[in-house]
């Protein structure tokens, strides 16, 4: 990475949102509301239990309006410029890409097939994106149609960047009509190109109504015989990138994987098939940032990890304040959305202190920091600090924490320091991926405790976002239009109540357990657990 000078212009800055008149309003309204609880206070001797129910429920909502005007008292956000990040980076860092998947019924892997297709295509060197899919199915269906999708990404990646494709989710692009100002080149390799999609869909709609397929190709057979809560850990390089830097037609490296169940064990859920996903991309390409991109989800932005490279790569003081770079969750089957009303005014708001919370999908990770890195392990310069060296790269502490693979402590060890990490061939590591597989792997470790996405909340992003933040990391939000990333709606009323029970029963838990001790992280959690309820009154 070139040196940062003061002189040239910044990768990013903050922006404050503040608006005073938002500020007198917000303060009239809690004005207005400690009078009439006043009020309510002088007369409670002489009204009735009424009175006092009333008192009760004006009191929480004056206590919510409170806390919310708090946190959105100096709204802010990051504004990158990703047009200068050629300029001042030569060396631009890897970045290993997370999906995860549990249900072919509910997660179509068509679905998951353009959300894939979407984030190979990113505007970024192919050799330093890696995709690893995470089927906690199981699903022979989902690995065809990934396997179907990587053929296809061959002609769709370079059919994007040859001609600077805006919306890189086939599903999308497709949708609107052929344009011809781009000559008759453009127009071939248009209806070439939707041509081969249609087949890939007609392949996979095929697939999920005759499994027959599977068994006369011997890759399916390690999904023989298996249940999506019984079956081993299953590990595979559908495609490994072997092109030289600024090779255009190449396709990034592109991993299925399954971590190994039974019917007895504890699997922790996402928050389980996340840290495995850490675990298997530190064997196989350990890229110093990760980005957790939910299934049903496309990235809308070409340059959206150029955007959050803006970030990491500032420069500034101190390089390593930022753990961690949300993007919102919008949608593209609605044009109302609670959830994007919750950004505008509270996300924004916790941009202005020290951060947003992460929202599940959408965010770049530090390695460092999901490692349990903190501020005061790093110099200025990103190197470890000699209290860190001798602390957390000591012979029995990393297994300790880790796990007992001697290729994983040499990963860790790897990423702590940030030392190069060349690309070696993928599939060598497959065996010592399938290890860190395994149920008992993370036995007496601290994976889910202190390591990677923490465990004991059903909102395993809130909860890993709190131990961030109270390690003493920054976190930033980044709000471009277009929006970087768009997905689904819940496509019915059942399953938006079920999303919303979840947020309110993980935002419980982290209410309560031992790591909401700070004031900050309590407020939050009571405000999270006001808008759940909310949201559950009246579902998307």
């Amino acid at each position: 990475m070139a040196e940062s000078s003061s002189s040239l212009p910044p990768l990013c800055e903050k922006i404050s949102y503040k608006s005073y008149f938002q500020r007198a309003a917000d303060l009239t309204i809690l004005g207005l509301l400690f009078s009439l609880l006043l009020h309510r206070i002088l007369h409670m001797t002489q009204n009735d239990n009424v009175w006092l129910v009333a008192f009760l429920c004006e009191s929480c909502f004056s206590i919510v309006w409170l806390l919310t005007t708090c946190i959105k008292w100096s709204p802010a956000e990051t504004k990158t410029y990703p047009d200068r990040i050629d300029e001042r980076v030569h060396d631009l860092p890897s970045v290993d890409i997370f999906v995860p998947t549990a249900d072919p019924v509910r997660e179509p892997p068509i679905i998951v097939v353009n959300a894939v297709l979407s984030l190979l295509a990113i505007n970024y060197p192919t050799n330093k994106l890696a995709c690893y899919v995470s089927d906690d199915g199981c699903s022979p269906l989902t690995y065809f149609s990934l396997k179907e999708a990587s053929k296809f990404a061959k002609i769709w990646v370079p059919f994007c960047k040859k001609y600077n494709v805006r919306v890189r989710a086939p599903f999308r692009y497709f949708l609107n009509p052929l344009a011809t100002t781009k000559g008759s080149e453009f127009s071939r390799d248009w209806q070439m190109t939707k041509r081969e999609y249609e087949k890939l869909c007609r392949k996979v709609e095929i697939a999920t109504g005759d499994s027959h397929w599977s068994d006369a190709d011997d890759d399916f057979e390690a999904f023989s015989n298996t249940k999506p809560n019984d079956h081993s850990t299953i590990v595979k390089v559908i495609w490994e990138n072997k092109g030289g830097v600024g090779d255009v037609t190449e396709v990034p490296h592109f991993v299925y994987i399954s971590r190994e169940k039974r019917p007895n064990y504890l699997h922790h859920y996402k928050a389980g098939a996340m840290n495995f996903l850490v675990r298997v991309s530190g064997l196989m390409t350990n890229a110093p940032y990760m980005l957790n991109v939910d299934c049903d989800v496309y990235a809308n932005e070409a340059d959206v990890v150029r955007q959050a490279m803006c970030v990491f790569l500032q420069g500034s003081s101190n390089p390593n304040h930022c753990a961690f770079v949300q993007y919102p969750q919008e949608s593209y089957d609605s044009t109302t959305d609670t959830l994007t009303v919750f950004q505008s005014f509270m996300v924004r708001g916790l941009a202005g202190i020290q951060g947003p919370i992460y929202l599940g999908s959408g965010c770049f990770h530090t390695r460092r920091v999901m490692y349990g890195l903190s501020p005061e392990d790093v110099e200025a310069n990103g190197s470890l600090s000699s209290l860190a060296t001798r602390e957390l790269l000591a012979a029995d502490s990393l297994p300790r924490g880790f796990g007992n693979s001697k290729e994983m402590v040499k990963s860790v060890v790897e990423a702590l320091q940030i030392k190069s990490n060349p690309q070696h061939i993928l599939t060598n590591s497959i065996e010592a991926a399938q290890e860190v597989g395994h149920c008992d792997y993370e036995y007496q470790t601290n994976w889910g405790k202190t390591i990677g996405w923490l465990y004991d909340s059903m909102t395993e992003d809130l909860n890993t976002s709190i131990d961030i933040h109270s390690r003493g990391w920054t976190s930033s939000y980044v709000s471009p239009n277009p929006p970087a990333f768009l997905g689904s709606m819940p496509a019915e009323v059942s399953e938006a109540l079920l999303q919303q029970r979840r947020w309110l029963t993980g935002s419980m838990e982290v209410l309560f357990n031992k790591q909401s001790q700070s004031l900050s992280y309590f407020i939050v959690s009571c405000l999270l657990i006001a808008y759940s309820t909310t949201l559950s009154c009246f579902p998307r």
